[in-house]
């Protein structure tokens, strides 16, 4: 972690040498978030609920999946941004180096910028905190702050497993951001309205319903009372992620000049 924190003040000062560039930068994040809310506004002012979830509910809903894939993106953009590593055979040099590869990684791009847009969530996520018709119990927030973390840990999971692809494709395939910016667009809304076979797949096969749909149920005391432990068994998505890279990793052969 100290290694870590390194990298991130060399790249915090690095950025901070174009302040203006930086807060311009966290500025359009914001206001490209913001374009969702102003969307999902006008949407409620014709249609009053979605599957029986009011504006509001859905309003606290995105705020809290936005907030999980702006922090998972922020630090595990590296990841992201792996295919152009493995095509210039820079994880040569990583390999090399007495030290994690996946904190290498980590630490080859912090995106600061993010910044504007987990601002944004936080915005969303706190107006629907005030005005949304929750009982809120420690229970409750400890469940909110169980789907932050978890939700921040099945991103950056799937971000690996983006960056291990790479190791048997070389290219980056760009199908994988359907689970990443995709998953931050239809995590405007609980997964249950987009039928029962999606929901099943984002149950047991890339879990977003355990850091979002079940969760909100609970806080609406609409689910079980254990859908609050649910995003916390969505950590253990890292599990297989985590056994894919390594299993790249000893497939990599170097494609470098």
């Amino acid at each position: 972690m100290r290694l870590y924190g390194k990298f991130f003040v060399m790249q915090l000062k690095s950025i901070m040498e174009y302040k203006t560039s930086f807060f311009l930068s966290c500025i359009g994040q914001f206001l490209v978030s913001f374009n969702v809310f102003l969307g999902m506004y006008f949407m409620f002012q014709r249609f009053h609920n979605v599957s029986g979830f009011t504006y509001n509910e859905v309003l606290l809903c995105f705020g809290i999946t936005l907030m999980e894939f702006s922090l998972a993106e922020s630090v595990a953009r590296g990841f992201d941004n792996f295919d152009f590593i493995v095509r210039q055979g820079d994880f040569d040099r990583i390999l090399v180096r007495p030290r994690s590869e996946i904190l290498q990684v980590l630490g080859s791009r912090i995106e600061f910028s993010r910044i504007g847009r987990i601002l944004q969530a936080v915005v969303m996520f706190s107006y629907g905190f005030a005005v949304s018709s929750i009982n809120w119990t420690f229970g409750k927030v400890l469940t909110v702050l169980f789907m932050l973390i978890g939700g921040t840990i099945m991103f950056c999971g799937i971000f690996l497993l983006y960056a291990s692809l790479c190791f048997f494709t070389i290219e980056g395939l760009e199908f994988v951001n359907i689970f990443t910016d995709g998953a931050r667009e239809y995590g405007k809304y609980p997964v249950c309205i987009y039928g029962k076979r999606v929901l099943l797949f984002c149950t047991f096969v890339i879990p977003y319903a355990l850091i979002q749909y079940y969760p909100l149920l609970y806080l609406l005391d609409r689910g079980k009372p254990y859908y609050c432990l649910l995003p916390a068994a969505a950590c253990l998505f890292i599990f297989p992620c985590l056994f894919f890279w390594k299993l790249g990793v000893r497939h990599y052969t170097s494609c470098g000049s």
